[in-house]
């Protein structure tokens, strides 16, 4: 385990923050060098079929130990961070045996506070590793390369753990919805898999989010503001009347559980067009096609109203909930949880809040739930692991690859 610890410390040096307005895979040439690495590593545990493709995505093999057929699994994580908070000269403390309170987060008067994060209450005694106030860490989803390498090589270096072929794959562009799009099923060659990219200790989702973006964009008309009078028409103006229309009760920051949201997310102001970026989440399909349907009938009200300028709406979805495409595959999640039992792991089942290449991975025909990483925070400076949930995640992955051998056999 000690291995584990060093490899994420090493991952989380690599910038591979990834870029939503960079058209070609992968986004941003950091996410290449860390690939370039991990093919390097991957090499000298003596995996087969370790191949890095031209965009990015990062597969290898461990062979089969045992002569009967066994199905072959996988597991994946994905190797850029989210682009929501630095991942530049990440600076990771260890804070060891936590005892409770603040804890301070590097020389700066940032703080990690159990009054703002109660998960930290359930954690005294843990070993946690922090960043330092200025960046993100990079748990997400550095943490899950780290755990599955780790549990890889001590599969390698165990012979007697029975196991069937393994299929691991590092995709890119994961935090800016883009990680499945070129991922290779049929190369891949495992009948399922598992993301490593879940929270704390114990999660295990295969529920997720329908997912649609919202561009409304806003028209107007900029003339100096000298000679305005009856002329300009100022589209943040139009912008401001637009957002007051949704419900404000319905928004990530109220909402929790199986309860949906409209989010804005960015805005592109100025007074001859303003951009509004947001995204449109629920768990139910009809439930998504609702808020689609509320969001048209707000542009076209607003429209009816304004007698200059205007307003349009562009929608596109994302994603869709993997529950439908999991649940014929019962096996697949009762293989998670009885290999989380195992380990004396206490399996928590929700849906994700959020979307995952385990989504997109499903629909192509890999069933693909969600693991723990034993990671917390995720996307900001607050994010926080446990060395505790690491080792844990490692445990699960082999005794996976141990259960289903045995299962088969």
């Amino acid at each position: 385990m000690d291995q584990l610890i060093e490899r994420f410390l090493r991952y989380v040096s690599f910038d591979t923050q990834s870029n939503p307005s960079v058209a070609h895979c992968p986004s941003t040439d950091g996410q290449t060098v860390l690939a370039e690495q991990l093919k390097k590593e991957l090499i000298e545990l003596e995996l087969c079929d370790v191949e890095l493709d031209e965009n990015g995505y990062l597969m290898a093999r461990l062979p089969s130990n045992v002569e009967h057929d066994v199905p072959s699994i996988g597991f994946i994580a994905h190797m850029d961070t989210a682009p929501d908070a630095s991942g530049k000269e990440v600076k990771p403390q260890i804070v060891e045996n936590y005892k409770g309170g603040d804890i301070a987060l590097g020389a700066g008067d940032e703080v990690l506070s159990p009054i703002q994060y109660p998960d930290l209450n359930k954690l005294h005694g843990h070993n946690i590793i922090t960043t330092d106030g200025t960046t993100l860490l990079g748990a997400d989803n550095k943490a899950g390369i780290a755990e599955i390498i780790t549990a890889i090589a001590y599969l390698k270096a165990n012979p007697e753990i029975k196991h069937g072929d393994i299929s691991i794959g590092f995709t890119p562009d994961e935090e800016i919805g883009r990680g499945a799009n070129l991922f290779n099923v049929e190369k891949f060659g495992a009948q399922w898999a598992y993301t490593i990219d879940g929270g704390p200790i114990g999660e295990l989702e295969y529920e997720n989010f329908n997912a649609t973006s919202a561009d409304v964009i806003c028209h107007g008309v900029n003339v100096h503001p000298g000679t305005a009078k009856d002329k300009m028409v100022n589209a943040m103006n139009i912008a401001a009347k637009f957002q007051l229309m949704m419900p404000a009760e319905e928004t990530p920051e109220c909402t929790e559980g199986y309860e949906g949201f409209y989010h804005l997310k960015s805005m592109e102001p100025a007074v001859a067009k303003t951009e509004l970026g947001y995204i449109i989440r629920d768990f139910d399909r009809e439930g998504l096609e609702h808020r689609k349907a509320f969001m048209q009938q707000k542009v076209d009200e607003l429209n009816s109203q304004l007698t200059k300028g205007r307003v349009e709406l562009i929608l596109e979805d994302c994603y869709f909930n993997m529950r439908e495409m999991v649940e014929p595959h019962p096996h697949v999640i009762e293989l998670a949880k009885e290999a989380m039992i195992a380990c004396d792991v206490k399996p928590d089942i929700k849906p994700i809040r959020g979307g995952t290449d385990g989504a997109r991975l499903s629909f192509m025909g890999l069933p693909c739930p969600n693991i723990f990483t034993g990671g917390y925070n995720f996307h900001g400076i607050h994010e926080f692991i446990t060395v505790e949930g690491m080792e844990q995640a490692v445990k699960v992955i082999v005794k996976l690859a141990e259960n289903t051998a045995v299962k088969y056999q």
